[in-house]
């Protein structure tokens, strides 16, 4: 099965010291063991570059740009890039309106559009609750996975 990796769990993969690092790492493995396949679509990877290059001081990673560019080609390596396609902007308006969708959980929705253009509907995220909103997903946390609950 194919399963969206959602930024907040790359970027604890990427950080070493955060109290999360382990549980995203394990998380990740299990799904992989069972067979799964990780995906990621460019979204995810600007978000990921965004705070990986933010100053620590300012709720980053503090990378410098060659240290992030060394992160994302190992997220390319490791991990299916689905493409950005015209066709996920009508199911993003879509959600967007029917769903009451505002401010930054904007950029959810967005990630929702790009699986469903995908034929996805399966995420793994820390952050379940921001997706349940959206019938015909399943958000996962790496405790769920790790848990048995396997997608």
């Amino acid at each position: 099965m194919k399963i969206l990796v959602d930024t907040n769990i790359l970027l604890r993969r990427a950080q070493p010291v955060s109290p999360h690092h382990q549980l995203a790492l394990d998380a990740l493995i299990e799904l992989v063991r069972a067979g799964n396949t990780l995906c990621v679509v460019p979204q995810v990877i600007y978000e990921f570059w965004s705070v990986a290059t933010r100053p620590v001081n300012v709720n980053g990673l503090g990378m410098s740009v060659a240290q992030a560019m060394r992160s994302v080609q190992d997220l390319l390596q490791d991990f299916v890039l689905l493409k950005d396609e015209r066709g996920i902007y009508p199911i993003w308006q879509s959600l967007v309106v029917d769903h009451s969708v505002s401010g930054k959980t904007s950029h959810d929705a967005r990630l929702v559009a790009a699986m469903q253009r995908h034929g996805l509907s399966q995420l793994l995220t820390f952050n379940v609750s921001d997706f349940q909103r959206f019938p015909g997903l399943t958000a996962h946390s790496p405790v769920d996975v790790l848990a048995g609950n396997l997608p």
